[in-house]
């Protein structure tokens, strides 16, 4: 038996295999797609036709996957021709234009056979099922509707998930992590924080912020753009739409084009919303003559961007329409392009370390190098692709980066470093990012000239610190569990007088010296119990409360409670700031 053969990814997909053959065993007259392997386990979908399957099929499903496992000993497998194949297809159109595709390609086309059960498949199962897969260490979670490849423009089929590991215990901890996501879910938490909503007057996958959603927002754009100005980058500024000409010359056009909002004006000029900036940014470089004095030329933006998603794949802040993000380019000469990754890595680092994500074991970063398979796929010369990726390779070591090359993840225009973090439940997530780019300067016909007077294309750097601030602060709203670093807090004190009329003059004046140093903090009246204003500020994840009677005004101190059990007492308002500053 190979290794190959015994990977948790073989299993999952030979539980898709199993799954689809329990459905068949139920309803015989469904039409099957695809079924793959995916993180944490499978799934099939299933053209189901007129039948509505319902819930309480999932637990037929599971019973009938666990009945027939005990007698899948073996996969047998055979080539067939494209004839036997399309007449063994003949009534399934989605197996069909599988089958057309493979052809296409010039590749086997092979049926794979395990009990009774048949179906078209490339491979990569376990040699044994009945003995290598454990029955109680898989079960299906759930039903959702998903376009056959993913176009809403084809037909609707049912996709069935299932959930599977190598153990039991496993199981049980996924599943575990599941309920506490569900806890920590950044839609749940958001409108709970108040943080943003969405109205279906505006549109699906266009958030709204709320005034504490938009100082988050401006509290991390604020924290990169303090970490960064050592290294002179600069803002500008650039519309929300352009020509379709600029898209057709960077090459964003071919790539995207059914991603781009289309705009029409007065004229017959055809524009479209902005999907990213890099093209404008090197439009204001290509604005004047630049010399080899000039560089490096370091451009940043906050601003928004616009993709045309599909509506089944929008889901709260992680997948939105509207994409504000913290951008960053950089045009330098060949010479300088080490450094400034550097500094790029950086700023990186410092943004989170401030938010505890930095830490051994809790992030690694991708170098992500073209596909030798698909050399079609990226622009540009071979030689000009070797010497990006080893300038990012060489930085990663320098840097002490915990690397790893990953093949295929390149950008079309160049390669990249990707930071990918950990979150309070393991799941990783792609945040930061620096990406060397010599193709777009070229595209442009960006020049400077040398200390030669000779004209040269520049070096472009892409650099994202928090990416998407959408998509990040879905990461951050659930790895904190909407409970914010100190820094990143809406309210970061709630000042709470014991009894309005004994107490709230000073506790005002405890108000006012917070407000003066800095602090955002809210008052909380009286009106209600002490007790219902305490469950309130801690239901909204505020980091401190400060609990202000006759005692503290008397002594000129405060009593504060953190969110995490902390109790300070006998502080002066300044005694409270040199611990929370520091």
């Amino acid at each position: 038996m190979t290794n190959e053969n015994n990977t948790l990814a073989n299993k999952r997909h030979t539980l898709a295999h199993l799954l689809a053959a329990a459905v068949i065993k139920k309803y015989p007259d469904v039409k099957l797609t695809l079924g793959p392997a995916v993180d944490n386990g499978f799934y099939y979908d299933i053209d189901f036709g007129d039948t509505k399957p319902e819930e309480k099929d999932l637990k037929d499903f599971q019973k009938n996957m666990r009945k027939m496992l005990s007698s899948w000993k073996e996969f047998t497998h055979q080539e067939v021709s494209i004839d036997e194949a399309r007449e063994l297809y003949s009534d399934n159109q989605y197996k069909l234009e599988l089958v057309n595709e493979i052809a296409e390609r010039g590749e086997k086309i092979t049926l794979y056979t395990c009990g009774d059960f048949t179906d078209l498949c490339r491979g990569g199962h376990t040699d044994n099922p009945a003995e290598e897969i454990n029955g109680k260490a898989f079960e299906l979670s759930h039903m959702a509707g998903a376009y056959w490849r993913g176009d809403e423009k084809n037909q609707m089929l049912t996709r069935i998930y299932g959930i599977a590991f190598d153990t039991p215990e496993e199981l049980a901890e996924y599943k575990e992590m599941l309920e506490e996501a569900k806890k920590r879910d950044h839609r749940k938490l958001g409108q709970e924080l108040d943080l943003f909503t969405f109205s279906p007057l505006v549109g699906s996958g266009l958030p709204l912020f709320t005034p504490k959603g938009t100082l988050i927002r401006d509290l991390v754009i604020d924290k990169i753009q303090n970490i960064q100005k050592e290294y002179g980058y600069q803002k500008v500024t650039i519309p929300h739409i352009t020509k379709k000409d600029l898209y057709e010359k960077s090459g964003h056009w071919e790539k995207f084009g059914d991603e781009l909002f289309k705009v029409k004006g007065q004229s017959d000029t055809e524009f479209v919303m902005k999907p990213m900036n890099c093209p404008h940014h090197t439009q204001i470089f290509a604005g004047k003559p630049r010399s080899y004095k000039d560089l490096p030329i370091r451009f940043m933006e906050s601003t928004m961007v616009y993709r045309d998603e599909q509506a089944g794949e929008l889901l709260g802040l992680s997948r939105v329409r509207s994409i504000s993000q913290d951008d960053g380019h950089v045009f330098c000469t060949p010479e300088q392009m080490k450094q400034e990754i550097k500094n790029i890595v950086n700023v990186i680092k410092e943004f989170y370390t401030s938010l505890e994500m930095l830490e051994d074991g809790k992030y690694w970063v991708s170098l992500s190098v073209r596909s030798e398979e698909k050399a079609d796929k990226y622009l540009g010369d071979t030689s000009v692709w070797d010497k990006a990726e080893a300038v990012l390779e060489e930085v990663a070591k320098e840097e002490n980066l915990p690397y790893k090359r990953v093949e295929g993840e390149a950008a079309f225009y160049g390669p990249k470093l990707d930071f990918q973090f950990k979150d309070a439940l393991g799941r990783e997530w792609q945040l930061g990012t620096a990406q060397l780019d010599f193709v777009m300067p070229a595209r442009f016909e960006l020049e400077y000239t040398d200390n030669d007077g000779e004209k040269k294309t520049p070096v472009m750097i892409h650099r994202a610190v928090a990416g998407s601030l959408e998509r990040f602060m879905a990461v951050t709203i659930e790895h904190f569990a909407g409970a914010f670093p100190f820094w990143l807090s809406p309210v970061q004190v709630v000042v709470m007088p014991v009894n309005d009329e004994a107490h709230s003059e000073y506790a005002n004046d405890v108000l006012q010296q917070l407000t003066n140093a800095g602090i955002r903090a809210e008052y909380a009246d009286a009106t209600e119990s002490l007790g219902k204003r305490m469950r309130n500020a801690k239901k909204e994840k505020v980091p401190y409360i400060f609990v202000l009677g006759d005692k503290e005004k008397n002594s000129n101190t405060i009593t504060a409670e953190g969110r995490n059990g902390e109790k300070l007492e006998d502080l002066s308002v300044a005694d409270f700031m040199e611990k929370v500053t520091k």
